[in-house]
């Protein structure tokens, strides 16, 4: 589904990993949180999350490094929550924490930028992403080698940017040089590699490149299923994505299933009042009022809108769908 859905990144998560070898403690928290959010079980993240940083202030005080690092992770955990206004506090303070004691240059700086950028991007505030992914972006072609997966993050999220300006030819080449980078470093099945062949999918998508989106979907979900798992809200957001594709091209037999897929997962691991659960909701009722199956388009019947009856029918005119183009921001 073309939604506003927050996603949160594993690669944010692992980052903190390395951090923690003193204190096993917050180790042990932290992997917990990591392995919790891999999973989708994000109450039990959020929850080993909270009490990582709780463990953390106790025993280093407020200015440590080593909060700055359990707040970008929980922070990290939160947005994919949508709980952005803490989220976005959190994420400020690990970046001031990280500027006051590494330096403004320094590549976890621009690791809180790039964070503290998608969580702007992910409420609409385009307009204050942009300068952060481009500072982040700076600093990380300063600071690392060519090539570095880091470099590949900025670039896919300043093309986000740009894709959400409608800005397409200048958003695609970073977007293919963020994969190329990307499958170098990770591998061609790391969830990253996935996360960027999503956002050129939805960039084709956007300009109604069926076919191309459509490979760039497929490889996608084909990638998350097995590294992130069938039932996460990444691998649905695909799915969606790709539902929506047919859709969008009147091949409801194809849409049918990956639609179905994404409003069970989003409907177990977000709630059924959650924005994303209810986008796949409407369209699923989309789907099923488009083929004249309406008994199935009354289970889900969006609020606020009526199925209609037979005289009702023959007036129908076809519902529209969710917006196009998902693009995620990436950690």
């Amino acid at each position: 589904m073309k939604t506003t859905r927050l996603v949160a990144m594993v690669a944010a998560l692992v980052l903190g990993a390395s951090a923690w070898a003193q204190a096993p403690e917050w180790k042990s928290l932290g992997d917990e949180a990591i392995a919790a959010y891999r999973k989708g079980d994000l109450d039990r993240a959020e929850a080993a999350g909270r009490k990582a940083l709780e463990a953390a202030n106790a025993s280093l005080g407020s200015e440590h490094l080593n909060v700055a690092t359990t707040q970008a992770n929980l922070a990290t955990i939160l947005e994919s929550r949508k709980k952005y206004a803490e989220a976005q506090e959190l994420m400020a303070k690990s970046l001031a924490i990280r500027e006051k004691g590494l330096g403004p240059d320094h590549p976890l700086v621009a690791s809180s930028l790039n964070n503290l950028a998608s969580l702007y991007r992910d409420q609409g505030k385009v307009a204050e992403a942009e300068p952060l992914f481009r500072r982040s972006l700076a600093i990380r072609e300063k600071a690392l080698p060519p090539g570095h997966a880091d470099i590949a993050t900025s670039l896919n999220n300043l093309a986000a940017v740009y894709r959400q300006e409608k800005k397409y030819a200048e958003a695609e080449p970073l977007y293919v040089r963020a994969l190329a980078i990307r499958e170098k470093t990770l591998g061609a099945e790391h969830p990253d590699v996935a996360t960027t062949l999503n956002n050129l999918g939805a960039l084709h998508d956007a300009q109604d490149h069926y076919e191309q989106a459509e490979g760039y979907y497929r490889r996608a979900i084909a990638i998350r299923e097995k590294t992130l798992g069938p039932e996460h809200v990444e691998t649905a957001a695909v799915l969606a994505s790709l539902g929506a594709l047919y859709m969008e091209q009147r091949k409801f037999d194809k849409a049918e299933m990956p639609l179905r897929r994404a409003y069970t997962i989003r409907a177990r691991a977000l709630g059924e009042n959650d924005a994303d659960t209810r986008t796949s909701q409407r369209d699923l009722w989309s789907l099923y009022l488009s083929t004249d199956r309406y008994a199935l388009a009354e289970e889900y019947q969006p609020e606020g809108e009526q199925t209609p009856n037979e005289a009702q029918r023959r007036r129908l005119v076809s519902q529209p769908l969710s917006p196009k183009g998902f693009d995620p921001t990436t950690r």
